[in-house]
């Protein structure tokens, strides 16, 4: 009887200080989702997301509050959180498609941009993605170096395949698409001095609902984070895909974990199986990698085929036209903070 009396009190002990564990899970949670909302207010406030002192110190600090690991889970947030979400994440994407071409611009002004990239402060991040990509899709998809690959939502600095082409597959050739024409007259800029690059890159200006036949002749598809923000965008997105590219094919699909979903979409494993896929792999990376990758095939093997389907839903199902969109968000922003400076004090 003593026995089992010391062993209830260490159980009730235990249970105490799992209950103490939890909340204080919850607490640091509840704190972070405070200051990723604030943080969101902030920036939509600001008059212009363009590179300045003001707007990278706001996205740096969003950032680091975003990339440790956390217990967020931000499918389980509440309605108005979710749409404060979408909302930054749209925010992000904003930014970050400013800044690709803002450093685009300016390594076209060089006579070989490519040998200036490490100008662009986040290249790290991209050779340490495009490594972790590459090292996942040899272990799960093993055989024969891929000779076709197309990279959707590429944007105006294609550094995704810049360094894929570059370091990890010197024999493919890259179909580079994006819905913005601007963003890939940007991108065609970098390669112009690059003999090998420049022929193995092509630049296509497209909606993804509108490339069909083409997909079935790669022999892995990138699909870009911002492709398809919100979850039902990406489900078309996947499902157009499955329909249209070969058997046997490869899908890399770039998500998110924890509260780095406040930044890029995440995406279901499950919706790429709906889709049509098999999912071979998916790796929630810590450190520098901020993206999630999920590694897929389509089911069967054989020689390319092609589909007599037609373009799906029809919807813009790319990541939206920034380069070409954000002049006119900027001078509504600014029209919208001038008249509400005008509003006469209560």
């Amino acid at each position: 009887m003593v026995v089992d009396m010391g062993k209830r009190e260490e159980e009730l002990v235990q249970h105490a200080v799992n209950q103490q564990q939890i909340q204080e899970k919850d607490d640091d949670v509840q704190a972070l989702v405070h200051k990723i909302a604030g943080l969101a207010a902030a920036i939509a406030k600001l008059p212009s997301l363009s590179p300045s002192p003001e707007v990278n110190a706001l996205f740096t600090e969003l950032v680091t509050a975003c990339v440790p690991p956390s217990a967020v889970d931000v499918e389980k947030l509440g309605p108005e959180l979710q749409e404060m979400r979408a909302r930054l994440i749209r925010l992000c994407a904003d930014a970050e498609g400013l800044l690709e071409a803002h450093y685009s611009d300016f390594l076209a002004a060089f006579d070989n941009p490519l040998d200036h990239l490490a100008l662009f402060p986040y290249l790290n991040n991209y050779i340490l993605l495009s490594e972790l990509e590459h090292g996942l899709l040899a272990r799960h998809v093993p055989g024969p170096a891929p000779a076709r690959v197309a990279f959707l939502g590429s944007g105006p600095l294609p550094l995704s395949s810049l360094v894929l082409a570059a370091r990890h597959l010197p024999a493919a050739s890259f179909d580079n698409y994006d819905i913005c024409g601007e963003a890939n007259e940007r991108a065609r800029r970098l390669v112009r001095a690059d003999a090998d690059l420049g022929a193995r890159m092509a630049f296509r200006t497209s909606d993804v609902a509108l490339v069909t036949r083409e997909l079935a002749s790669y022999d892995v598809v990138f699909l870009a984070a911002l492709v398809g923000m919100a979850a039902e965008e990406k489900a078309r997105v996947v499902e157009h895909l499955g329909r249209h590219m070969a058997p046997g094919a490869a899908l890399v699909v770039r998500s998110a974990h924890g509260a780095r979903g406040f930044l890029y979409p995440v995406v279901d494993p499950e919706e790429i199986r709906r889709g049509g896929f098999d999912v071979l792999a998916v790796h929630h990376p810590e450190g520098e990698v901020i993206n999630s990758v999920i590694i897929a095939r389509k089911p069967g093997t054989g020689g390319v085929v092609e589909h007599a389907h037609g373009h799906g839903h029809g919807a813009m199902l790319s990541r939206p036209c920034l380069c070409c969109e954000m002049e006119a968000r900027a001078h509504q922003k600014m029209e919208e903070v001038a008249s509400m400076e005008q509003l006469p004090s209560s």
